[in-house]
């Protein structure tokens, strides 16, 4: 715990080691086109959350400036993460390097374009998740740690997006972890200790599995910085890199929840409480497909497209199946659980493809993600205050509650790839791709795309039916969501539906980032320097 709350220090006093060090031993391609000050843009996103979870903890006797504390971090953080981007974009990868070790001999944060536009989309959902937070925890749940372990999992999710180093990728991880944790168990009650230790347990060996990977690829290959690693590989013989990118491959699977070892997130992601359950959905099962594309993409280059086969075929089964448990199920939480796995499959689909249109489509879409099962869980808690949503104890809140109901299929829609919503348009891509493809895999995804598409509208019709439509139950009566939880889930619909109007927003960066998994010759000449 000591170390824990050692690191923001030691990443300020690195940052700064940096920035003063003297010019000779600094590449000079780390700031083209940039001052001293923006790279500290890329330490902003990390730093700030980590600090204020510190902040928290000390002043756990102060549970009243809990929410304030937490509410100008997440502007802090957001507002440095839209300045990311237009720097990234303007200048191309940007780089800080800790405690003056050049590369590839220490660590690095290194921001493309991709890890730019996730850093912002998690900053952006963090923080507008804030005002459904402030009314659903009490004074209590305030004073147990709430937002500082709210602030850590930003830290931590950042952390993933943000790192050069992949053994610094494996840390991250364990950050965001203890903070998952944390948020999973918060309430102490069965359920939620149950899901708890489902969670925990899964995730643990995805988790041991990625560092048995990390120490493998270190004794192949003597480095650890991701540029470093990608200018090593292509000199490798590929034999030992097909055990090693199949260790990788199934750590991420794992924590992408893809079929087959999907099953721990619908038996773990309905027991929380609401905001943790939305937070959860929208992005750590993102941050597995990012390292799927950041590793077998741009670290394993040619060698990584032997496994792209592999993830197509299971990316479309995940897709499907993920679909068909939605319909299935009775407890409106875990139908919105399963829909996000369907929805990691399509991602996974995309990855499969392998071609730079297809990579477009699977960052576009996880970018959708990440807004539109935030809101879906956001959107149920509105419909539920507390507890399980029985699809059997109708709620009938369609005349009692109608901007819910509104939202609530907005949100489904959109899940299903829908026009004029955020859905349609990676999708769109992602069929294109598919029929540029040749043979039975192309067949196979643009079948899955679609398939999962028209499984998920009839998982949300039927779940939007019998919420809102069929009368309630006898002794049923329909929840308030309050004012603050209302706006939380407003604002993301409102992203959505901008999204669907002006996908160029996400579109042109995907696309740049996607180009850079492809050729990442700019990102190593910017990491080191032209060594």
């Amino acid at each position: 715990m000591r170390a824990l709350f050692s690191l923001p220090f030691v990443l300020v006093a690195g940052a700064a080691a940096a920035q003063e060090a003297p010019a000779s031993t600094v590449p000079d391609p780390f700031l083209i086109g940039n001052t001293p000050l923006t790279a500290w843009l890329v330490a902003i996103p990390i730093i700030v959350p980590l600090i204020g979870a510190g902040v928290l903890v000390a002043l756990r006797s102060v549970p009243r400036v809990h929410s304030l504390i937490t509410l100008v971090m997440m502007a802090v953080v957001t507002l440095a993460a839209v300045a990311l981007n237009g720097v990234v974009a303007a200048n191309g990868p940007l780089v800080m390097a800790m405690g003056n070790w050049v590369p590839p001999f220490g660590i690095v944060i290194a921001v493309d374009q991709l890890g730019a536009l996730f850093v912002l989309v998690t900053s952006l959902v963090g923080l507008l998740g804030l005002a459904y937070a402030r009314q659903e925890i009490d004074e209590k749940g305030v004073t147990f740690g709430f937002y500082a372990f709210y602030l850590l999992l930003m830290c931590g999710v950042n952390g993933a997006f943000s790192t050069g180093d992949i053994f610094n990728l494996y840390v991250w991880f364990e950050v965001f972890l203890i903070a998952s944790f944390g948020l999973m168990a918060f309430g102490g009650e069965r359920v939620q200790m149950d899901g708890a230790v489902k969670y925990g347990v899964l995730n643990l060996i995805a988790t041991t599995l990625f560092l048995i990977a990390v120490g493998v690829l270190y004794g192949a290959t003597g480095t650890l910085n991701m540029a470093d690693i990608r200018t090593v590989l292509a000199q490798e013989n590929a034999a030992p890199l097909l055990t090693i990118g199949a260790l990788f491959t199934m750590a991420f699977a794992m924590k992408a929840a893809a079929f087959p070892l999907h099953f721990w997130l619908p038996a773990s992601y309905h027991t929380p409480k609401i905001i943790v359950s939305a937070l959860f959905a929208g992005l750590l099962t993102k941050v597995g497909v990012y390292c799927l594309l950041r590793v077998i993409i741009m670290l394993f280059g040619d060698e990584g497209t032997a496994f792209l086969p592999f993830l197509l075929v299971f990316g479309a089964a995940t897709a499907v199946i993920g679909a068909l448990c939605a319909i299935a199920q009775v407890d409106a939480k875990r139908m919105a659980a399963f829909l996000v796995v369907s929805g990691i499959g399509v991602m996974l689909i995309g990855i499969g493809l392998g071609t730079e249109k297809a990579f477009t489509g699977a960052i576009v879409y996880a970018v959708h993600s990440i807004f539109v099962m935030t809101a879906l869980f956001l959107v149920l808690g509105l419909a539920a205050s507390a507890g399980r949503i029985a699809l059997h104890e109708a709620l009938g809140l369609y005349a009692s509650r109608a901007l819910i109901a509104a939202l609530f299929l907005i949100v489904g829609f959109a899940a299903a790839g829908l026009p004029p919503f955020s859905g349609f348009w990676p999708k769109f891509l992602l069929v294109d791709a598919a029929l540029d493809g040749a043979g039975g895999l192309g067949t196979l995804a643009t079948v899955g795309v679609i398939l999962s598409g028209f499984l998920t509208t009839i998982a949300v019709g039927r779940t939007w039916a019998l919420i809102f439509l069929k009368p309630a139950g006898e002794g049923v009566v329909a929840p308030d969501g309050g004012p603050g939880r209302a706006a939380s889930a407003i604002a993301l619909v409102v992203v959505i539906i901008a999204l669907g109007v002006l996908p160029s927003v996400v579109v042109e960066p995907a696309s740049v980032g996607a180009a850079g998994l492809l050729d990442p010759a700019a990102y190593q000449t910017r990491v080191l320097g032209g060594g």
